[in-house]
């Protein structure tokens, strides 16, 4: 039996209860990238990007251009605050062309053919006005897409994720290894800049997955083998590590389970966010809070889902939603624990209670850091069921609700009932006042 929590019928504290389902797409939808308040675009595997209205869930646009199947998207908006601000898109393909988008229009801006490779991933530096792509080198351009510069070969497996960091610097994974590549601006007075590889960080053990910014102080990085590594930004340092997602060592008297993907697949870290105060890691079929300041995990769900977790994200309200492979979407509320009696502290998977290997002083320590600290849970409080295949990701448009997408071809945009309701009945009402049939007798 699956030891994944379940929830029945009655979700008080879930406010998804309409859906509008988005049809267009043929092939997996693995991307959304919101573009203003009320207007997001979806791409996928099969090289069409549409453009919606989250309010309404109107397709705006069907931007055709690409060959393939999309394998990075990212907004382009201009920062230029003197002109009427611009709402582009650049989008990667497996075909090698990376195309700007006018999200206005639904036109096609420009587009770029000259890689020797397929880009995995795009990223704009705003403070720079520049824009990186990232498949088997790093190349730097322009907003009118023209080449600035680029790094030689780095490896075929090429340029997995990359996250900006302070004074002019990017990080690379590439690989195990993360990358730290410096620009900087010609001498010459030309618009030109140069890319350097400053450093390189080989404290992985397996390919990196994901990576993200949490300030302009620290990032943080996760592997396919359940490291989290925290980093100082300026230095590139390592502030905090663990390596201990999966740790057979924590129940030595349980005979392991015997499984066809053993560890690996359990502990990957698929996906991270963050908020300035914690780390929130999609780790395998869990999720888990990871606190910065306490260096350790605050709570968890070993098994949020019953399929691996592709995407999770804080909600304002301490609330987290997480996607999974078996089709699922689910919000979780982060709560506070009733304090008890201290108990002792068990070691491994994430080393839950404590940092680094555990020994007598540690145990004693972090006893005495349960004891003073506020420990949390996890509580399922809401189950969104309407794809029938995974889930690749999600956004968040506030009161305008949730749009998700799935490898069903679907995009799904989950409204508040009650909200959606009173609007219907209010603009109902309107309506009749306007045509002079409402009457109101006592």
């Amino acid at each position: 039996k699956s030891s994944v929590q379940t929830i029945g019928e009655d979700q008080i504290k879930n406010p998804y209860t309409e859906l509008l389902v988005l049809k267009g797409h043929q092939d997996i939808v693995r991307f959304l990238v919101q573009i203003d308040d009320c207007r997001f675009a979806s791409a996928g595997d099969d090289g069409i990007i549409f453009l919606w209205n989250a309010q309404t869930g109107e397709k705006l646009f069907e931007l055709h251009g690409h060959t393939h199947k999309i394998t990075a998207i990212t907004p382009f908006s201009s920062s230029d605050a003197s002109e009427e601000q611009e709402h582009l898109i650049l989008t990667a393909s497996a075909d090698r062309t990376v195309i700007v988008w006018d999200c206005t229009s639904g036109r096609q801006v420009q587009k770029v053919s000259c890689f020797h490779s397929t880009v995995k991933c795009l990223t704009v530096l705003q403070r720079l006005d520049v824009w990186l792509s990232g498949g088997t080198d790093l190349c730097v351009w322009n907003r009118k897409l023209d080449l600035l510069c680029k790094t030689s070969h780095l490896t075929d497996a090429g340029i997995s994720a990359l996250v900006e960091l302070p004074k002019n610097c990017v990080a690379a994974a590439v690989g195990k290894e993360l990358i730290i590549f410096r620009l900087i601006a010609s001498n010459d007075g030309s618009e030109g800049w140069n890319v350097f590889e400053v450093k390189r960080l080989v404290d992985h053990q397996d390919n990196i997955l994901s990576v993200v910014s949490i300030n302009d102080l620290t990032f943080v990085t996760g592997s396919h083998v359940g490291e989290l590594i925290v980093w100082d930004a300026l230095d590139w340092t390592k502030q905090a590590s663990e390596c201990n997602f999966w740790d057979s060592s924590v129940q030595p008297d349980v005979q392991p389970e015997i499984k066809l993907s053993q560890s690996p697949n359990e502990t990957s870290v698929q996906h991270l966010t963050s908020d300035e105060e914690c780390v929130f890691a999609a780790v395998g079929k869990g999720i888990y809070v990871y606190n910065l300041k306490m260096k350790r995990v605050i709570a968890c769900q070993r098994t949020a889902h019953d399929s691996s977790v592709l995407h999770i994200e804080k909600l304002p309200n301490r609330q987290l939603i997480s996607c999974s492979e078996d089709g699922s979407v689910r919000i979780w509320e982060l709560r506070e624990k009733q304090q008890l009696p201290a108990e002792p502290v068990p070691t491994g998977f994430f080393n839950m209670w404590g940092f680094g290997r555990a020994n007598k002083q540690a145990n004693q320590a972090a006893k005495k850091m349960q004891e003073s600290t506020p420990m949390y849970f996890l509580e399922l409080v809401g189950d969104l069921i309407g794809h029938s295949s995974a889930v690749q990701m999600f956004l968040y448009f506030g009161e305008l609700g949730l749009a998700t997408c799935s490898a069903d071809h679907l995009i799904i945009l989950w409204k508040d009932g009650e909200q959606e309701s009173r609007l219907r009945s209010l603009t109902l009402f309107q309506k009749l006042a306007q045509n002079g049939d409402l009457q109101i007798k006592f």
